[in-house]
């Protein structure tokens, strides 16, 4: 469940890219910005060395190296820190403003294989979410935090499709055995959300609650069935 931060309200996000100030404006869970915003956030990147993305001893995945660089290259991240869900493989990547890994964790994700939303999905009681609806949209979102109507804090991803990131919660069903799918070796059983990132509670205190506490970040998701270019554009 869900209620809006803020009322609601688009909410300005200024970002400080070296001289410039990056403003975006965008509602929760918004996908990429206007191209305006992304034609700046070049010309600003254009002006100074372009990051060196680092995996460190990560065994990341091609397509979240290809993405990665991408967004060095590009400075689509408009100066800030960013997070990449690796649908595939199940973790979630946090990353500097200059694309160094900072941290890495496996996470769960929604049942259903898919990059899309179901229209209106987010307006429905959880109930009413069919199986096959259970999907983790791909894309570039700019998450920020907020809270849901019990008072638990989330980043809220894609807000008009009701997806979050939030802390495992294990004691809600136990019979489905999150907090066992997290910790087993295979990405298989990490499929169980309605399509929210499940991540481990102590990972989001230390890495994802003091980041969006405090500033806007964006949360790329890579996607499962479309390509790379289809879901953010021109790679090249």
């Amino acid at each position: 469940m869900r209620i809006s931060p803020s009322t609601a309200q688009d909410i300005r996000h200024g970002v400080l890219i070296g001289a410039a100030v990056l403003t975006l404006l965008m509602p929760p869970g918004s996908l990429a910005p206007p191209s305006a915003d992304r034609g700046l956030a070049s010309a600003v990147a254009a002006q100074r060395p372009t990051p060196v993305p680092d995996f460190g001893a990560v065994d990341a995945s091609a397509s979240s190296r290809e993405l990665v660089h991408w967004i060095a290259r590009t400075g689509d991240n408009a100066g800030m820190p960013f997070f990449l869900v690796d649908k595939q493989a199940a973790r979630l990547h946090v990353f500097d403003a200059g694309a160094r890994l900072q941290h890495t964790t496996p996470v769960l994700l929604g049942s259903a294989p898919g990059d899309d939303s179901v229209p209106g999905i987010g307006e429905r009681p959880v109930a009413q979410v069919l199986a096959h609806e259970r999907t983790t949209p791909a894309g570039r979102f700019v998450g920020r935090f907020g809270h849901t109507l019990t008072g638990e804090d989330v980043v809220w991803v894609d807000y008009e499709a009701a997806v979050s990131m939030h802390r495992v919660r294990p004691h809600l069903q136990p019979a489905e055995r999150r907090a066992e799918r997290l910790a087993s070796a295979t990405t298989a059983d990490n499929r169980i959300s309605y399509g929210c990132i499940n991540v481990p509670a102590a990972f989001y205190e230390a890495h994802i609650q003091p980041v969006f506490s405090r500033m806007s970040a964006v949360v790329y998701v890579l996607p499962e069935r479309k390509s790379l270019r289809q879901v953010f554009g021109v790679m090249a």
